[in-house]
């Protein structure tokens, strides 16, 4: 049995997880620092998780334009919203409505693209989709 992955969902979870991770955990967990946790502002594990979003994301649509649908829309949305992410890294002033951009656009990316890739889906026999 194959163990098939939906890249487009997981790629949506990332998302998601780096939206609470940046906009919650400052708020609802303050005291993480008197514990000797810091991955609150914490630059390798912003990186990291940005390196983690681009990953999935490159993957996930890279497979679903080649295999499916060969729109560019959802790299474009994907890339914009990864500017946004990159871009709150600098900009520590918006950090939060740069990061709400962000992972709209991103979400939005992955969603098309799973729409694409389901709406467009190859039944072949040589294909196991």
């Amino acid at each position: 049995m194959k163990l098939k992955l939906n890249w487009d969902g997981l790629g949506m979870a990332t998302s998601v997880i780096c939206a609470i991770h940046c906009g919650l955990l400052p708020i609802v967990l303050p005291t993480l620092p008197f514990f000797g946790i810091n991955i609150v502002h914490n630059t390798f594990f912003e990186w990291a998780m940005i390196g983690l979003a681009f990953g999935v994301g490159a993957y996930s649509l890279y497979h679903g334009y080649v295999r499916h649908h060969h729109s560019f829309y959802p790299v474009i949305f994907f890339s914009v919203g990864f500017v946004f992410l990159v871009a709150k890294q600098f900009y520590k002033p918006g950090e939060l409505v740069l990061l709400v951009f962000a992972v709209l656009f991103i979400i939005y990316g992955h969603w098309r693209n799973y729409k694409l890739c389901k709406k467009n889906r190859c039944h072949s026999a040589h294909h196991s989709h």
